[in-house]
């Protein structure tokens, strides 16, 4: 970004020559500013796209689903376009359905649900994540002698900060789950849940489940990371080729155009590496959730591993058992890659990249 002198303008920060290729370079960012930059993004992300993270739980849990299996509807025998089309509309009636449910039994308040435990989580979580990957990414340069923007480099820290972040927050994403899953039931006129709030939750998953229930779903969260792998290393390819692109529309000495290049790019960049990334990994979203959700009163758990969990889904729903919810998921999930990172490299040229 260019000098200028305009009142508003990001600041640059001397370049200094480096030592491996000779060419100038900016000096590292301090630790805490990825903290602050991930935070921010973070809680920004939470905030803005909260119904649709309360609809895509419901619709990956098996708790919601239409009383009638899907193979019911379109038998096995049908034509692969018929099956094709039959899976759409069978799961645009459950999102529908779920809609019209959480409006009519729980007003507006029904699509925030879960949001308490969500800002709890995801400010942090996203702190982690980007403090971890920005100080992988330089320590890892370092370890490998290799520049920063090395797609080595950028899978290195992806699966670390992934790690790391799941690791620290599960507990808080369990009790998300649980809350954005509680039914109401009525009994004789008067609406009951079976969590009061938080931390009734969490005194319930003690008592029943021991502390190792806090932790259901922590297998299908580091096989998760291969989509963090995957979505930060392609985010950080496209960004540089999107940026190149628009860099060569206009060479203008211009701060403004260097702003809108940046927003631009890095939109455009989060949002193609995010869809790629969903489409390739999703089934272990819907893992991760059926593992978390709450134990049936007096009965054992349905799901009690990865792989079985993977294999009971298949066997019953089949392939578009493991793609439950993913509609709302994708709708969620680019808004919230791109105001995320969006936030976050903003808030790095802002403290002084």
């Amino acid at each position: 970004m260019q000098e200028d002198s305009a009142p508003h303008s990001f600041k640059t920060v001397p370049l200094l020559p480096d030592s491996r290729t000779g060419k100038s370079e900016q000096p590292p960012l301090r630790s805490s500013a990825h903290l602050l930059a991930g935070a921010s993004g973070g809680l920004a992300t939470a905030i803005l796209t909260s119904p649709l993270d309360v609809l895509r739980t419901r619709l990956q849990s098996d708790y919601y689903h239409l009383s009638r299996p899907i193979q019911a509807i379109y038998p096995p025998f049908k034509p692969a376009s018929t099956h094709i089309l039959g899976a759409s509309l069978h799961h645009l009636r459950e999102t529908i359905q779920i809609v019209n449910s959480i409006h009519y039994t729980e007003g507006w308040r029904g699509f925030f649900r879960g949001l308490g435990p969500s800002l709890a989580g995801v400010v942090p979580a996203t702190a982690i994540k980007f403090y971890v990957y920005g100080n992988c990414k330089r320590l890892g340069a370092h370890m490998l002698n290799c520049g920063e923007d090395a797609a080595t480099v950028h899978a290195q820290a992806a699966v670390a900060a992934g790690i790391a972040t799941a690791t620290a927050t599960n507990p808080i994403w369990l009790v998300k789950t649980r809350l954005q899953l509680d039914k109401s039931r009525t009994q004789a006129g008067v609406t009951a849940r079976r969590y009061k709030n938080s931390l009734d939750c969490i005194r319930q998953v003690l008592r029943q489940e021991g502390i190792r229930g806090l932790y259901r779903g922590l297998s299908a969260s580091y096989l998760g990371t291969v989509e963090t792998a995957l979505h930060l290393v392609l985010y950080e390819r496209l960004k540089l080729l999107y940026s190149r692109a628009l860099r060569g529309i206009d060479t203008r000495n211009s701060t403004t155009w260097d702003e809108l290049t940046s927003w631009i790019s890095t939109s455009g960049a989060a949002g193609s590496a995010k869809l790629a990334a969903v489409l390739i990994t999703y089934p272990h979203e819907v893992v991760r959730t059926r593992l978390r959700q709450a134990l049936k009163k007096n009965r054992l758990p349905k799901y009690v591993g990865l792989l079985q969990c993977f294999w009971l889904i298949s066997r019953q729903k089949g392939l578009a058992g493991l793609y439950g919810g993913l509609t709302p998921h994708i709708v969620r999930a680019i808004p919230s890659s791109v105001i995320t990172l969006g936030v976050y490299e903003f808030v790095l040229r802002l403290v002084g990249s």
